[in-house]
C-alpha cells in the first residue's frame, strides 16, 4: 500500500466528519430548539422543609370526626393501610416490626405494648397516659416528625385528609373493642331576619333596582304617588287630566 492509499482513507474520514458536522449545522437551522421555560420536574415547595412539615393541610377550624367517620370508607382505610405494612402489622396478636402492632391501637396508651423498644420521644409523649385518640391520631398522621419530634418513624406523613380519615375507619376496626364515634359536632345557627321589620330610612326597597338621588327624600312604596316640592318648599298643584285613556 503506498502513500495514495493512505490520502486516500484520510480523505474519507476528513469527508465523514465534515458531513457529519454539516448535519448538525443543519439540523439547528432547520429546527428551531428552544430549552424549557421549567427545567426538571416540579417540586412542591413544602417538600423542600423537610418530612415534618411537608404535605400539611392549613388548619381550617375543628375537625368533625363524628361526621367524617360516620361515612368514611374502611376498604379504603384498609388500602392507605397499605403503605404501612412495610413497618406494621394490624391484624390481632401480628408480630412487632419496625414499628409496634396496630391492633387495638385507636384508644390504647401511647407507647405501651411491653416488648417493643419505642423511641425516647414517644415514651415521652406517652409518659402521661396520653391515649391515641382520633385528633391527636390525625395530627400524628399528618406529620409524625412534626408532632412528635424526635420519633423513630420515617413516614412523611399523609397529605390528603380523606387518606387520614379513612385510615382512622380502619384502625378502628382493627380491635376487639372499637373507640366509639363522637357524636358530630352542632350547625352553627343561621342569623334570622325579621321579615316584618321595616327596612331602615333611605334604603331602597328590595324590588327597587334604581338609582338613589341625593336630595330626593325617602323613596316611595309600591302604589304611592312620589309628591316633590317647588323652590318654594310647597307642594305644586295637582294637574287635570288631559283626556281620558283610550
Amino acid at each position: 500500500m503506498g502513500d495514495l492509499f493512505w490520502n486516500k482513507v484520510a480523505g474519507a474520514v476528513l469527508a465523514i466528519l465534515l458531513v457529519v458536522m454539516g448535519l448538525r449545522e443543519i439540523g439547528d437551522i432547520v429546527f428551531d430548539v428552544r430549552p424549557p421555560e421549567t427545567l426538571g420536574f416540579p417540586i412542591d415547595p413544602a417538600l423542600l422543609e423537610g418530612p415534618a412539615t411537608a404535605g400539611v393541610e392549613e388548619d381550617a377550624g375543628p375537625v368533625d370526626f363524628g361526621a367524617l367517620l360516620a361515612t368514611a370508607s374502611v376498604d379504603a382505610g384498609e388500602r392507605v393501610a397499605r403503605r404501612c405494612v412495610a413497618c406494621h402489622t394490624f391484624e390481632q396478636g401480628g408480630a412487632h416490626g419496625t414499628g409496634p402492632n396496630m391492633w387495638g391501637i385507636m384508644g390504647r396508651t401511647v407507647a405501651s405494648i411491653s416488648g417493643f423498644n419505642y423511641s425516647s420521644a414517644m415514651r415521652e409523649y406517652g409518659a402521661d397516659g396520653t391515649e391515641w385518640l382520633y385528633q391527636n391520631m390525625y395530627d400524628y398522621l399528618a406529620a409524625p416528625r412534626r408532632y412528635v419530634p424526635g420519633t423513630s418513624m420515617a413516614f412523611a406523613g399523609l397529605r390528603s385528609q380523606d387518606d387520614r380519615i379513612n385510615l382512622l375507619a380502619y384502625m378502628r376496626q382493627m380491635a376487639s373493642d372499637p373507640l366509639p364515634i363522637p357524636e358530630p359536632l352542632p350547625e352553627e345557627p343561621e342569623l334570622a331576619v325579621d321579615p316584618e321589620e321595616p327596612a331602615p330610612v333611605g334604603t331602597a326597597d328590595a324590588g327597587y333596582e334604581g338609582e338613589l338621588v341625593e336630595g330626593a327624600g325617602p323613596l316611595a312604596q309600591p302604589g304611592e304617588d312620589v309628591v316633590t316640592e317647588d323652590e318654594n318648599g310647597e307642594a305644586p298643584a295637582e294637574e287635570a287630566d288631559e283626556g281620558e285613556d283610550e
